[in-house]
């Protein structure tokens, strides 16, 4: 059951075919960390650090070279790995096999990198609350080639140590900043009706968004305000009050997905819709890219900006929505 939804996953993602593509456009915002051996054996770091300075891994020009370097030290130290921020290549894989186990505690699923446990930035356990998560992290890994290792094509890792360390600490301001776009939302925004370059993109919004703003209504039971300002509109304290209820029972992992999907698609009611089931990734990125293709269909596609735009937001909704899926305890 979980090896058929790590196949799922993997191809749902197509990480190798679509996140190559803007590895020079993202910067990954998490460090992963192996930690805690079985036995004794070396620490090591990667450092762009001068001072013992072996063969660097990465050739590049100035301090990004990025080096392997012992820790100077008199004590033994379990064996660890930093893996700095960074969108680009760190150094050569150093594990050859990925597994997954259940925590020592026996709350969740662990990641291991031969003898060591998968950690996050700040060095705790990295611990899924899914077998199916852990080995679709596992897969992430497992499919990092020799040649080095690349944070951009595991989404899955990072969505995993932002709602273990970013979200619990910081869950009151990102459900405030999640509240923020509601009045600002992409959904409720329309075009001008009395311009002729505009008249088409209105009746294509009317048309697209009607189904989702129904659904609201009929979800939330108040009516969204819909209007034509790029300021945005303010909508009914009610509904306010019902989505914001939505968020404050989601646990970490829900949010982070659902922080994740709006940020990308500037819109939360399209990420309580994927949430709730009610969009698939498909009718999300339809939705989110509804201007953009009409425009391309207008004017021509630019290669290397429309396309490479494309492909990065199909990897964040794809992403995030298989993380909601496999992060649920079912």
């Amino acid at each position: 059951m979980a090896s058929s939804m790590v196949r799922k996953t993997l191809k749902t993602l197509n990480l190798f075919g679509l996140t190559s593509r803007t590895s020079t456009i993202r910067q990954l915002r998490f460090a992963s960390v192996a930690g805690k051996a079985d036995h004794e054996s070396s620490s090591f770091t990667f450092s762009s650090d001068d001072l013992d300075r072996p063969k660097p891994i990465v050739n590049s020009s100035g301090d990004d070279k990025v080096y392997i370097k012992a820790h100077k030290t008199t004590l033994s130290s379990p064996s660890s790995v930093a893996m700095p921020v960074t969108g680009s290549i760190i150094g050569k894989r150093f594990y050859q096999k990925v597994t997954t186990r259940e925590a020592e505690d026996g709350n969740g699923w662990s990641v291991m990198l031969d003898y060591r446990t998968l950690k996050t930035p700040s060095k705790r356990n990295l611990k899924c609350p899914t077998l199916a998560l852990a080995k679709a992290i596992a897969a992430e890994w497992e499919y990092q080639q020799t040649d080095g290792i690349r944070p951009f094509t595991m989404p899955l890792m990072e969505l995993a140590c932002t709602a273990l360390e970013r979200v619990p600490v910081t869950r009151p301001k990102i459900i405030g900043h999640l509240m923020k776009k509601l009045h600002q939302d992409l959904v409720f925004c329309r075009a001008p009706s009395d311009n002729d370059l505009t008249k088409d993109l209105r009746e294509l919004q009317v048309e697209k968004f009607a189904p989702l703003i129904k659904w609201v209504e009929s979800e939330f039971g108040y009516k969204p305000t819909v209007y034509t300002s790029f300021l945005g509109g303010k909508q009914e304290n009610g509904l306010v009050d019902a989505i914001e209820k939505v968020l404050k029972k989601t646990n970490d992992s829900e949010l982070a997905a659902i922080d994740a999907i709006a940020s990308s698609a500037h819109s939360l009611i399209i990420a309580i819709g994927v949430f709730h089931g009610r969009l698939s990734i498909e009718q999300a990125i339809e939705l989110i890219r509804l201007e953009e293709d009409l425009q391309v269909d207008r004017w021509g596609l630019v290669e290397g900006g429309h396309d490479v735009d494309v492909a990065d937001l199909r990897v964040q909704i794809s992403s995030a929505a298989v993380f909601l899926g496999l992060s649920r305890k079912h």
